[in-house]
């Protein structure tokens, strides 16, 4: 069986700092970020916990080709990504179901 997946970015609360990452669950992937699951990961050494964006995909594989398709373009790039979706750079937390 084929699992579908998750790209996302994530910021910190001044939006300086962006990540781009792929998961199969991204609710609790995103909670992770924001309890600090992983303490040596570079969300928790800079508090990336907002999640301002993410694409919904079939099958995982197809989500990491994407995932490697933002993490090359520039930061510009995945700034314009964000704003065409989400001008206030909102949470979007809210908006996935567990």
């Amino acid at each position: 069986m084929k699992r579908g997946g998750f790209t996302y970015i994530a910021t910190n609360k001044n939006n300086t700092v962006l990540y781009t990452g792929v998961t199969s669950d991204l609710y609790k992937r995103i909670n992770e970020h924001q309890t600090g699951y992983h303490p040596n990961a570079f969300t928790k050494k800079y508090n990336v916990t907002n999640l301002v964006y993410f694409e919904v995909f079939p099958r995982i594989e197809e989500a990491i080709a994407r995932e490697k398709q933002i993490k090359s373009g520039s930061r510009q790039k995945k700034i314009d990504l964000i704003e065409k979706i989400n001008p206030q750079w909102n949470d979007l937390l809210p908006q996935v179901k567990p």
